[in-house]
Parts: structure tokens; C-alpha cells; sequence
């Protein structure tokens, strides 16, 4: 079980997951960096750094087509195909090892038996209808029929809850008593929505802990005593953040980024044309430089920049296990009580239509704010009602309901740890392995060790 945002911090508010890790061992896990979901997942299940697997950040710049692209599913996305959990499996066990892969990244073409994940439809009316993308293809209907429609407007945005997490649960518990996966690997995010929201210190953050307590509690104390060792962990913990760093609007005043503006008066970020732009991924930031010659401008700029703590050229990423193709010519580290946007106009009128609404796509870099409803709205209650009603009438909508304030975000994360305690957190089961800390590469093997340990048949 993936609990995101979990730490050895937290588990005082979440007893019945301690309790797993009582009945065999507890260890603080170190992070990678970035310490994001798509970065720390791949690290996981090939147990190689990103500067391997390529998986450097949520989303990154794509060179050759000049776009920006965060939260794409494909696997073969991830590199070190051999080194992949499935893989190395199937070498060590034979054919009859066998995983499910519910709602982790990188989801879509897995060689995995059985795996589901968020796909949503976007008919051409401009509708978002809430689906899942699974393998085989019939494991749809069959986890939709049973359970109902995948809540996807509860897995992000403002109306992000313990909905969808626990809809996951339901479903992994579906297919491990229909499969017997030798592996299942269970994603649970619903830390990650209220400790963004509010802080990891709020008391929204100790009712969420309680409330995913309850689900992966419900969940792990359902598989131990059906027979399975029982793994929870985490991709990275959430600190306290109180603004933003607008890192793209001040390379744009330096002249280095280009925005190019479209006939209905806003602006849209022009990557291939900017010598300088950032897409920004919580607390890192890739800055990728059109020409080397002026890496060392670029770089002064950000080194200037209030709120960043340290700016990294490919020598200083190497130290780091960042240094991929994939990466910006610079990546940028906030300092631990900052985050960065990715707004990149200098002028609300010219924003673009999607910057006031959900929209992980379009916006060229990670936007936490969608967390939150702007709270100048008044009456959002009754303006979402009638926009809905809009929808059901056929009209064309705008969804607009989320602030530009970066101040709303009071959790935030992509950072290395300053403290263990506050980082990822490893709980198992079975104390036959038991130690007190391990890397984020060495998960992969670890899990093939509780394997080769288990009973079978």
C-alpha cells in the first residue's frame, strides 16, 4: 500500500497502520529528489535513480515537439525495462509470479497480469466524464459494475477526498480475491489532499489521518489475515509552506522566457521560442536553456530569485542522481517554506482560460491551488451549481473556481528531508528482514525478498 504523504512523523495519528509495521518492523525510508509521486514510484519499482529510469520529475519539457507534458501514464515512459519489478520477478519465480497494479503511476502497457488507473473521457463537447483505463480490458466493467464509477472528481481538486481512496481499496481487495496476485501494489492519496490544503500540522491534516487510517487499516488487516504479507509506504512527507515563488514570471521580466498571445487576448507559454522557461513541480523546478552559452545568465537570475535555496547544473544534478537528458540545463530547489508556481504572465487579463480551472494538462507545470476553491467567490456553492447546470443543459462551461493566490497552499513537498522523521516511512508485516532505515532503491528487492520468504502455493 502507497500511502502518499505518510511519515514516521504521522504515525502516531494513524494507530492501526502502526500496528502493521508492530507485528513486523518499522523503518524510515530514504527520499530521492525529486521527492514527487511519478520520481519516487519509478525509483521504487526498478530500483534505479532517475538520472536511470528518466523519470525525472511529475512531467518535464519534451525537446522535440517543444511541449510540456506532466501526469502521462504510459510505462514505457519509465526506462530500465529489465530492471522493472514484474521483470526481475518473473526471472527469479517463473511465470507464476504474477502482480496487479491498482492506481500507481506509469500505469498504462505495464507488463503486469492485472492493472487499473484514472483515464478520463473527453467527449468533444468539452465534457470530462469520470472512467478508468484497465488491463485486461474487461476488468472495467467489472470493477465499475460492482463498485460504481471510478469518483474521479474526488481523486483530484477541490472536491478531493477519502472517496476515492477508498474506492482504490475496494477495488485492489476485488482483485486480489478474484487474481491472487503474487504482488499487488495499492496507490492510497488521500494524505496528499489536506496536508497541501491546510499544512501536515492542521486539524484537517489529523482528521485525514484518521480517516486513511481507517482505509488502509481496513485494507491491510484484510490481506494479513487472508494470507498476505502486508507492505505500506510512502513516496515522501509533506512540510509547511507558506507562498509561492513565481520562478517563470521572473525569467519572462528578465526577457528570457516568450509567451505567445493567442487571438482571444491571453497568453500561452512559447517554450520552443523562450531561451529560458521552468516547469515547475512543487518544491523543484526544471529550467531548461535554450542555448548553453547563456547558462550562466539564467542562472544568476534564479540564484537572485527570493525563495530559492539552490540552482544545480548538470555537474550538481550528477551528485544527486539527476543528471538525465530529460532534465532542465538547470533544476532550481525552493527553500523548505516555499513552492513554485508555473504562472508565467505578468497580467491576470492575459491569463489563459484554463488558469482558473482544473486542468493537469494544459498548465505546463504542477498547480496545487486546483486543491482549493478561490475563496473571493462568493457563494461558490451556488456559481458551481449553475455552471453544472450549464453542463446538464448542454451548454458549453467554464469550470472557473480555483484562486491565483500561492498563498493558499500551506503543504508542499519535492524536497530531500531536513529530518528522517519527516520523510518516507516503510512498514512491514513479516520482521524476518527487519532494519531500521532503507534506500528508495532498494524497495524493488526488498518486495522479491518478502516473495521468495512467503509460502507458496
Amino acid at each position: 500500500m502507497n500511502v502518499v504523504g505518510l511519515t514516521p512523523a504521522l504515525l502516531a495519528q494513524t494507530p492501526r497502520l502502526a500496528a502493521l509495521g508492530r507485528a513486523g518492523y518499522t523503518a524510515s525510508m530514504g527520499a530521492v529528489l525529486p521527492a514527487v509521486t511519478c520520481s519516487a514510484q519509478a525509483t521504487m519499482l526498478t530500483g534505479r535513480m532517475p538520472r536511470e529510469h528518466g523519470v525525472v520529475a511529475n512531467g518535464w519539457y519534451y525537446r522535440d515537439t517543444a511541449e510540456v507534458a506532466l501526469w502521462k501514464q504510459a510505462n514505457r515512459l519509465v526506462g530500465c525495462e529489465e530492471d522493472k519489478l514484474w521483470h526481475v520477478g518473473r526471472a527469479r519465480f517463473g511465470a507464476d509470479f504474477t502482480v496487479a497494479k491498482m492506481f500507481w503511476w506509469f500505469n498504462m502497457y505495464a507488463d503486469v497480469q492485472w492493472s487499473a488507473t484514472p483515464r478520463p473521457v473527453y467527449p468533444a463537447d468539452g465534457r470530462k466524464v469520470p472512467s478508468i483505463y484497465t488491463e485486461p480490458p474487461e476488468l472495467k466493467a467489472d470493477l465499475q459494475g460492482a463498485l460504481g464509477t471510478f469518483p474521479l472528481f474526488n481523486f483530484w481538486g477541490p472536491t478531493a477526498d477519502v472517496r476515492s481512496s477508498q474506492w482504490i481499496a475496494d477495488a485492489t481487495r476485488r482483485v486480489m480475491v478474484d487474481k491472487r496476485p503474487t504482488v499487488t501494489l495499492c496507490y492510497l492519496p488521500h494524505l496528499d489532499y489536506d496536508l497541501q490544503r491546510f499544512g501536515p500540522d492542521s486539524p484537517e491534516a489529523r482528521r485525514a489521518c484518521a480517516e486513511i487510517d481507517a482505509v488502509a487499516g481496513n485494507l491491510g488487516e484484510w490481506a494479513a489475515n487472508a494470507g498476505y504479507t502486508v507492505v505500506a509506504l510512502s513516496e515522501y512527507g509533506i512540510t509547511p509552506v507558506r507562498d509561492g515563488v513565481h520562478i517563470n514570471r521572473a525569467l519572462r521580466q528578465a526577457g528570457l522566457l516568450r509567451a505567445q498571445q493567442v487571438d482571444l487576448g491571453w497568453e500561452l507559454l512559447d517554450a520552443g521560442a523562450s531561451e529560458a522557461f521552468a516547469v515547475a513541480d512543487h518544491q523543484i523546478a526544471h529550467v531548461y536553456v535554450r542555448r548553453p552559452g547563456r547558462v550562466p545568465e539564467v542562472r544568476a537570475v534564479l540564484e537572485g530569485l527570493d525563495g530559492v535555496a539552490q540552482v544545480l547544473d548538470r555537474g550538481e544534478q550528477a551528485a544527486v542522481g539527476l543528471d538525465h537528458a530529460r532534465s532542465g540545463e538547470l533544476v532550481v530547489l525552493s527553500k523548505p517554506d516555499r513552492w513554485f508556481t508555473y504562472y508565467y504572465w505578468l497580467d491576470d487579463a492575459r491569463m489563459p482560460d484554463f488558469a482558473r480551472t482544473v486542468d493537469i494538462h494544459r498548465k505546463p507545470g504542477y498547480d496545487p491551488v486546483e486543491l482549493r476553491v478561490d475563496p473571493t467567490i462568493p457563494l461558490p456553492k451556488l456559481k458551481a451549481g449553475l455552471t453544472l447546470a450549464r453542463k446538464m443543459l448542454g451548454f458549453r462551461y467554464y469550470m472557473r473556481m480555483i484562486g491565483l493566490d500561492a498563498s493558499l497552499v500551506r503543504g508542499s513537498h519535492g524536497l530531500l528531508p531536513a529530518r528522517a522523521e519527516d520523510g518516507p516511512v516503510f512498514l512491514c508485516t513479516d520482521p524476518a528482514g527487519r532494519r531500521d532505515h532503507l534506500a528508495m532503491t532498494e524497495v524493488r528487492d526488498t518486495l522479491l525478498e518478502l516473495v521468495a520468504g512467503a509460502p507458496h502455493g
